[in-house]
Formats: structure tokens, sequence, C-alpha cells
């Protein structure tokens, strides 16, 4: 039996995107920066929180985030 993540929602750590889904770095770097990768803060920051502070829908961000998943995965 395969191992089946959950998929991003607006309640998803920014930290466990990284951790989790390292394909979506490009996605990360695009909305929020390179500097997620460092911040302390990414681990309790969510991505409706993340994308309020960058002034982006979080939707669009999650979208961008679950296409580049489930490319990945096929």
């Amino acid at each position: 039996m395969s191992e089946t993540k959950p998929k991003i929602t607006k309640k998803t750590f920014i930290g466990d995107v990284i951790q989790n889904y390292p394909e979506t770095e490009p996605v990360v770097k695009k909305y929020f920066g390179a500097g997620c990768y460092t911040c302390p803060g990414s681990k309790t920051e969510d991505i409706a929180f993340g994308a309020t502070m960058h002034n982006v829908d979080p939707e669009v961000i999650i979208k961008e985030l679950n296409e580049i998943i489930e490319k990945h995965k096929s």
C-alpha cells in the first residue's frame, strides 16, 4: 500500500509544504520568496497567512501547489 500525502489547503503550514513537497519550490519562491526556506515562521504560518502577508489570493497559490504535486505523482 502506498503512502498518500494530504492535499494542500489554506491551513497547511508553509514549512510542511517545503518539507513534504520539494517539487513545489518554484511556486513557494514565486509567491513567498526564498526567505521561507530559512524563516522559523514557516513552521507556524499557514498558506492563508502567507498569502495575506504577500497580498495574494490563497486559492491561486493552493491551486498551483496542488497542480505541481499531481503532475509529480504521474
